[in-house]
Protein backbone atom coordinates (compact mmCIF):
# COMPACT_ATOMS: atom_id res chain seq x y z
CA UNK A 1 0.00 0.00 0.00
CA UNK A 2 1.28 3.46 -0.67
CA UNK A 3 2.96 5.09 2.85
CA UNK A 4 0.72 6.55 5.05
CA UNK A 5 -2.53 4.78 3.47
CA UNK A 6 -4.53 2.72 5.37
CA UNK A 7 -6.86 -0.45 4.11
CA UNK A 8 -10.12 0.18 5.70
CA UNK A 9 -11.33 -1.45 9.17
CA UNK A 10 -13.78 -3.83 7.63
CA UNK A 11 -11.33 -5.10 4.80
CA UNK A 12 -9.40 -6.01 8.42
CA UNK A 13 -12.06 -7.68 9.98
CA UNK A 14 -12.42 -9.83 6.75
CA UNK A 15 -9.04 -10.77 6.55
CA UNK A 16 -9.26 -11.86 9.93
CA UNK A 17 -12.06 -14.22 9.02
CA UNK A 18 -10.32 -15.46 5.84
CA UNK A 19 -7.11 -16.11 8.20
CA UNK A 20 -9.30 -17.98 10.86
CA UNK A 21 -10.56 -20.52 7.55
CA UNK A 22 -6.93 -20.94 6.42
CA UNK A 23 -5.47 -22.19 9.18
CA UNK A 24 -8.91 -24.65 9.51
CA UNK A 25 -7.59 -25.25 5.96
CA UNK A 26 -4.35 -26.15 6.71
CA UNK A 27 -5.35 -28.19 9.30
CA UNK A 28 -7.15 -30.03 6.88
CA UNK A 29 -3.62 -30.36 4.44
CA UNK A 30 -5.81 -29.01 1.65
CA UNK A 31 -3.14 -27.16 -0.27
CA UNK A 32 -5.13 -24.68 -2.73
CA UNK A 33 -8.21 -22.75 -2.96
CA UNK A 34 -9.59 -20.08 -5.35
CA UNK A 35 -11.82 -16.95 -4.46
CA UNK A 36 -14.68 -19.28 -5.31
CA UNK A 37 -14.30 -21.68 -2.58
CA UNK A 38 -13.41 -19.21 -0.35
CA UNK A 39 -16.46 -17.55 -1.05
CA UNK A 40 -18.15 -20.64 0.18
CA UNK A 41 -15.82 -21.49 3.12
CA UNK A 42 -17.09 -17.26 4.49
CA UNK A 43 -20.29 -16.44 3.07
CA UNK A 44 -17.76 -13.79 1.16
CA UNK A 45 -18.20 -13.04 -2.12
CA UNK A 46 -15.35 -13.96 -4.35
CA UNK A 47 -14.71 -10.17 -5.76
CA UNK A 48 -14.86 -8.90 -2.19
CA UNK A 49 -11.76 -11.60 -1.39
CA UNK A 50 -9.92 -10.07 -4.27
CA UNK A 51 -10.49 -7.01 -3.82
CA UNK A 52 -9.13 -7.20 0.16
CA UNK A 53 -6.61 -8.56 -0.93
CA UNK A 54 -5.32 -6.21 -3.62
CA UNK A 55 -4.87 -3.27 -0.74
CA UNK A 56 -1.31 -5.27 0.08
CA UNK A 57 -0.17 -6.89 -3.12
CA UNK A 58 -0.85 -9.64 -5.49
CA UNK A 59 -1.59 -12.47 -4.25
CA UNK A 60 -2.48 -16.17 -5.85
CA UNK A 61 -2.03 -17.65 -9.60
CA UNK A 62 -4.39 -17.26 -12.14
CA UNK A 63 -5.84 -21.29 -13.37
CA UNK A 64 -4.08 -22.21 -9.54
CA UNK A 65 -5.72 -20.07 -6.69
CA UNK A 66 -4.14 -19.59 -4.06
CA UNK A 67 -1.56 -21.19 -1.82
CA UNK A 68 -3.10 -22.03 1.93
CA UNK A 69 0.31 -21.44 3.80
CA UNK A 70 1.69 -19.01 1.18
CA UNK A 71 -2.01 -16.82 1.89
CA UNK A 72 -1.73 -17.65 5.61
CA UNK A 73 1.41 -16.58 6.70
CA UNK A 74 0.86 -13.31 4.05
CA UNK A 75 -2.05 -12.26 6.31
CA UNK A 76 -0.14 -13.12 9.22
CA UNK A 77 2.42 -10.85 8.34
CA UNK A 78 -0.62 -8.06 7.11
CA UNK A 79 -1.88 -8.20 10.51
CA UNK A 80 1.11 -8.10 12.80
CA UNK A 81 -0.67 -12.20 14.26
CA UNK A 82 3.05 -13.32 13.38
CA UNK A 83 4.56 -12.68 16.26
CA UNK A 84 3.62 -12.77 19.86
CA UNK A 85 1.18 -9.49 21.08
CA UNK A 86 1.25 -8.76 24.60
CA UNK A 87 -2.00 -7.11 26.23
CA UNK A 88 -2.83 -5.96 29.34
CA UNK A 89 -6.54 -6.39 30.90
CA UNK A 90 -7.90 -4.11 33.07
CA UNK A 91 -10.94 -5.78 35.34
CA UNK A 92 -10.37 -9.18 37.21
CA UNK A 93 -13.66 -10.35 37.36
CA UNK A 94 -15.26 -13.22 35.92
CA UNK A 95 -15.57 -11.84 32.40
CA UNK A 96 -11.41 -10.84 32.73
CA UNK A 97 -11.19 -14.59 34.33
CA UNK A 98 -12.39 -16.07 31.61
CA UNK A 99 -10.31 -13.94 28.96
CA UNK A 100 -6.96 -14.90 31.16
CA UNK A 101 -7.63 -18.59 31.19
CA UNK A 102 -8.57 -18.75 27.21
CA UNK A 103 -6.57 -21.11 25.17
CA UNK A 104 -7.32 -19.46 22.02
CA UNK A 105 -5.64 -16.24 22.83
CA UNK A 106 -2.14 -17.96 23.32
CA UNK A 107 -2.89 -20.19 20.29
CA UNK A 108 -3.27 -16.90 18.39
CA UNK A 109 0.42 -15.64 19.27
CA UNK A 110 -1.67 -12.93 21.50
CA UNK A 111 -0.71 -13.00 25.24
CA UNK A 112 -1.79 -11.24 28.34
CA UNK A 113 1.00 -10.31 30.83
CA UNK A 114 -0.56 -8.25 33.07
CA UNK A 115 -4.09 -8.13 34.58
CA UNK A 116 -5.39 -4.69 37.20
CA UNK A 117 -8.32 -4.22 39.53
CA UNK A 118 -9.02 -1.36 41.84
CA UNK A 119 -10.38 -3.96 44.04
CA UNK A 120 -8.24 -4.38 47.52
CA UNK A 121 -9.69 -7.78 47.99
CA UNK A 122 -8.52 -8.84 44.59
CA UNK A 123 -5.52 -7.14 44.33
CA UNK A 124 -2.25 -9.14 45.04
CA UNK A 125 -4.28 -12.62 44.40
CA UNK A 126 -3.43 -15.00 41.59
CA UNK A 127 -5.82 -14.94 38.45
CA UNK A 128 -4.65 -18.29 36.88
CA UNK A 129 -0.90 -17.78 36.37
CA UNK A 130 -0.80 -13.77 36.42
CA UNK A 131 -0.80 -11.59 39.59
CA UNK A 132 -3.38 -9.05 40.17
CA UNK A 133 -1.94 -5.68 40.35
CA UNK A 134 -3.45 -2.47 41.42
CA UNK A 135 -4.70 -0.25 38.48
CA UNK A 136 -3.17 2.35 39.95
CA UNK A 137 0.62 0.65 39.15
CA UNK A 138 -0.76 0.28 35.41
CA UNK A 139 1.98 3.14 33.71
CA UNK A 140 4.82 2.32 36.20
CA UNK A 141 4.65 -1.85 35.14
CA UNK A 142 3.38 -1.54 31.77
CA UNK A 143 6.94 1.21 31.25
CA UNK A 144 8.77 -2.39 31.29
CA UNK A 145 6.08 -4.74 29.16
CA UNK A 146 5.63 -2.05 26.77
CA UNK A 147 2.20 -3.91 26.29
CA UNK A 148 0.31 -1.75 23.47
CA UNK A 149 -3.17 -3.31 23.79
CA UNK A 150 -5.42 -3.24 26.33
CA UNK A 151 -8.82 -5.22 27.31
CA UNK A 152 -11.11 -3.18 29.08
CA UNK A 153 -13.53 -5.51 31.17
CA UNK A 154 -15.12 -3.36 34.06
CA UNK A 155 -18.49 -2.18 34.81
CA UNK A 156 -19.87 0.90 32.65
CA UNK A 157 -18.85 3.29 35.23
CA UNK A 158 -15.92 1.86 35.13
CA UNK A 159 -14.63 1.85 31.59
CA UNK A 160 -13.44 5.80 30.93
CA UNK A 161 -11.15 5.56 33.49
CA UNK A 162 -9.66 2.86 32.82
CA UNK A 163 -9.10 3.50 28.99
CA UNK A 164 -7.41 7.10 30.48
CA UNK A 165 -4.98 4.81 32.40
CA UNK A 166 -4.27 2.18 29.54
CA UNK A 167 -3.73 5.48 27.25
CA UNK A 168 -1.70 7.19 30.00
CA UNK A 169 0.51 3.68 30.20
CA UNK A 170 1.07 4.04 26.49
CA UNK A 171 -1.65 1.94 24.74
CA UNK A 172 -2.92 2.60 21.35
CA UNK A 173 -5.59 -0.16 20.70
CA UNK A 174 -8.11 -1.02 23.33
CA UNK A 175 -10.76 -4.01 23.40
CA UNK A 176 -14.04 -2.79 25.24
CA UNK A 177 -16.01 -5.31 26.44
CA UNK A 178 -18.00 -2.52 28.95
CA UNK A 179 -21.37 -1.21 27.66
CA UNK A 180 -19.57 2.11 27.11
CA UNK A 181 -18.57 4.62 24.57
CA UNK A 182 -15.11 5.44 24.89
CA UNK A 183 -13.44 9.08 24.59
CA UNK A 184 -10.19 8.83 23.64
CA UNK A 185 -7.23 10.41 21.57
CA UNK A 186 -7.18 10.19 17.17
CA UNK A 187 -4.38 7.96 17.45
CA UNK A 188 -6.31 5.07 19.67
CA UNK A 189 -7.89 2.62 18.34
CA UNK A 190 -11.34 1.32 19.92
CA UNK A 191 -13.16 -2.26 19.01
CA UNK A 192 -16.14 -2.53 20.92
CA UNK A 193 -17.55 -6.20 22.44
CA UNK A 194 -21.23 -5.74 23.36
CA UNK A 195 -23.11 -9.63 24.06
CA UNK A 196 -26.29 -7.48 24.75
CA UNK A 197 -26.18 -5.82 21.62
CA UNK A 198 -25.23 -9.09 19.54
CA UNK A 199 -28.06 -10.95 21.80
CA UNK A 200 -30.71 -7.88 20.86
CA UNK A 201 -30.06 -8.67 16.89
CA UNK A 202 -30.47 -12.16 17.37
CA UNK A 203 -33.44 -11.45 19.22
CA UNK A 204 -34.84 -9.81 16.77
CA UNK A 205 -34.35 -12.24 13.77
CA UNK A 206 -35.84 -14.98 15.96
CA UNK A 207 -38.88 -12.84 16.46
CA UNK A 208 -39.04 -12.28 12.56
CA UNK A 209 -38.46 -15.88 11.73
CA UNK A 210 -41.45 -16.43 13.95
CA UNK A 211 -43.53 -14.24 12.61
CA UNK A 212 -43.10 -16.10 9.18
CA UNK A 213 -43.39 -19.30 10.46
CA UNK A 214 -46.54 -18.70 12.66
CA UNK A 215 -49.76 -20.45 10.35
CA UNK A 216 -52.34 -17.86 8.98
CA UNK A 217 -55.76 -17.68 10.81
CA UNK A 218 -57.51 -17.70 7.22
Amino acid sequence: MPPGQRAPVPALERLATYHRHLLDLEQESVVTISSAEMETHTGIPAAQFRKDLSYFGDFGTPGVGYVVTELRAAIDRILHVHEEQCLLLVGAGNLGAALVGYPGLMEQKFRLVAVFDNNYAKIGRQLWNLEIYDVARLKEINSVLQARIGVIAVPRQAAQEAANALVDAGVNALLNFAPATLRVPSHVMVRNVSFVQELAVLSYHVASVASVEQPSDR
